[in-house]
């Protein structure tokens, strides 16, 4: 599946922390940040997930959820978010389902080693479930802002 910008996000349905069940389709009426990222309590991911909670009051403003996926397990993932005080909800994807859908399994390099694992991405859905923005590959500095940046113009316009 292609994702394009102003078409349908793929929905899906995933096991998230809290014990919630998280459907796309049940956030209709909300924007959605979905960022995806390799490894729970790992630094580049923790400093991202900080990110977010730091700003999440102003993503909330902009009437905007912010959900964390991973292929971490479900108690990894309430771990993670438990110790960093993380004001969203964290996404188990152990089967990479959500991850297929929006095309994040890549080959990856890590010491010389190929394997296959999480691009670090981020999208923007708006409050229609149609995608508004994609970034892939991203560089954690700066980058919640840009999100923040886009929620708050799509927001706007809306």
């Amino acid at each position: 599946m292609t994702l394009a910008i102003g078409q349908p996000a793929p929905d899906f349905t995933a096991t998230a922390t809290g014990d919630k069940t998280v459907t796309l389709a049940g956030l209709k009426g909300r924007q959605v940040v979905i960022f995806f990222y390799p490894k729970a309590s790992t630094p580049g991911c923790t400093t991202e997930g900080g990110d977010f909670r730091d700003r999440m009051s102003a993503f909330e403003a902009a009437n905007t959820v912010v959900l964390g996926v991973s292929r971490d397990g479900l108690r990894a993932q309430e771990n993670f978010k438990a110790k960093q005080a993380f004001n969203f909800n964290l996404i188990s994807d152990k089967d990479e389902a959500v991850c297929r859908l929006f095309d994040v399994i890549k080959l990856k390099k890590l010491y010389g080693k190929e394997h296959m694992g999480i691009e670090r991405s981020t999208f923007l859905i708006d409050a229609e479930g149609k995608l508004a923005r994609e970034w892939r590959g991203v560089k954690v500095p700066g980058h919640v802002d840009e999100v923040l940046q886009a929620a708050q113009a799509l927001h706007a316009d809306d």
